[in-house]
């Protein structure tokens, strides 16, 4: 399989992605909504909203019956995790836990990595060779590397928002394929797509605000010419009702847009 192959099945031409995120267990353990690891897939997977998953290893092998009764769903691998996502002074202990290679004999589309910088210079260093060392892999074996800059366990500041996005260029410049960010606004967004010229796409992250405001951010999301939003806890830690009703309103979104490639 291609690159463009495996891109085009991670993040569609014809309208914005949907990529739920179920890989939570990997930081946060056991984690209201995702009791069971497995019940995402067939339970968000009623409607063509959701256009794939992010998932850990043990996901992806369970549930290998499924993705084959639904092959029009992609699935991107998360391969590393990091401890702790408290301090907000860095130190926490990043580290791969598979290989691009076991990636592609898994079959999925895409890999994905953190990419955090509250840390010390050394440890910034280390983790620019690490991630090196997996775009290099994925160029190798043609599959994407979806990496995502944060200040791990910050609040929303403006400070965070300006730092992240000067990560999202240290991430572009190391090679990433797509880049995850926490949406820093439409005008910022619409930026970073125009300068980086990178699929960017836009992380929903923890659950907060109502039906109204979740939509309308992902709403300036796609407006600003994101490819695709990674929305999970804004999703199926909601009421079902709700839940159902952001799903519907996002998918009306994402489909509303389409990109040349």
């Amino acid at each position: 399989m291609s690159m463009e192959y495996r891109m085009r099945r991670t993040l569609p031409s014809d309208r914005a992605a949907i990529i739920m995120p179920v890989d939570h267990g990997l930081i946060f353990n056991r984690i209201a909504g995702l009791e069971t690891p497995s019940a995402p897939f067939p339970r968000w997977t009623k409607t063509d909203d959701v256009t794939g998953f992010m998932m850990t290893p043990g996901q992806v092998k369970q549930t290998e019956k499924f993705f084959a009764a639904n092959p029009h769903l992609s699935r991107v691998l998360t391969i590393d995790t990091y401890y702790d996502v408290a301090n907000l002074d860095g130190g926490g202990s990043h580290q791969l836990i598979t290989t691009v290679e076991e990636a592609v004999r898994m079959g999925v589309d895409a890999v994905k990595m953190l990419f955090p910088w509250n840390m010390s210079r050394a440890e910034q260093a280390a983790m620019c060779h690490r991630v090196g060392q997996v775009v290099t892999a994925c160029d190798a074996w043609d599959i994407p590397l979806v990496l995502e800059p944060v200040i791990m366990g910050a609040p929303r500041t403006e400070e965070v928002i300006v730092e992240e996005e000067k990560v999202a260029r240290i991430a572009y410049d190391l090679g990433a394929h797509i880049i995850k960010i926490a949406f820093p606004g439409e005008e910022r967004t619409r930026r970073l797509v125009e300068e980086l010229r990178v699929p960017l796409v836009i992380a929903g992250g923890p659950l907060s605000g109502d039906v109204a405001e979740t939509v309308d951010s992902i709403g300036q999301t796609i407006r600003a010419g994101a490819r695709g939003v990674i929305v999970g806890r804004n999703i199926w830690q909601r009421e079902p009702g709700e839940a159902g009703k952001v799903l519907s309103e996002v998918g009306a979104l994402t489909r509303a847009v389409s990109f040349q490639d």
